[in-house]
């Protein structure tokens, strides 16, 4: 896949260091107190440099962890970069758009009140009692008399 911003590998600047302190994987490993196994797959590009072999190696050799991290970034970004299938879907991605800077003013609709006075309870029960089943005002249902 061709390299089109970083043209380096985070494998081949941890290669560069380690050549030029003349130290190798192992002791590298034993310094930074991390896995030898870790220190070869970054070395073969199996392995990413994490935020946490960042910090070491920024401490062992003096440098920011930053630097690290960025060159890291720059590896994946041009990885992906290359990738026909990741960026279709990049390109299938919409804009965001940006709200006006004007607040939208809401007008909301006052609720229109009744100025009519509610119906008295009796006049309630009455009006309920014409529907048959329902009970009179006495108490009794509507309807049909009982048979005696």
């Amino acid at each position: 896949m061709p390299r089109t911003v970083n043209p380096q590998t985070p494998a081949e600047v941890l290669q560069s260091f380690i050549d030029e302190y003349q130290i190798n994987a192992f002791l590298l490993s034993k310094e930074i107190k991390v896995n030898y196994q870790t220190v070869t797959n970054i070395l073969k590009g199996k392995a990413r440099i994490t935020v946490k072999v960042a910090l070491r190696l920024a401490a062992y050799f003096g440098n920011s962890p930053k630097y690290w991290i960025d060159i890291q970034a720059s590896s994946e970004i041009d990885e992906l970069s290359a990738d026909k299938k990741f960026i279709s879907i990049i390109k299938n991605i919409p804009k965001a758009n940006k709200p006006s800077d004007k607040p939208k003013l809401k007008i909301e609709k006052k609720e229109k009140f009744s100025k009519r006075k509610p119906k008295a309870l009796s006049e309630k029960r009455i009006k309920a009692a014409k529907v048959p089943g329902a009970k009179k005002p006495g108490g009794k249902k509507a309807g049909r008399p009982k048979k005696k």
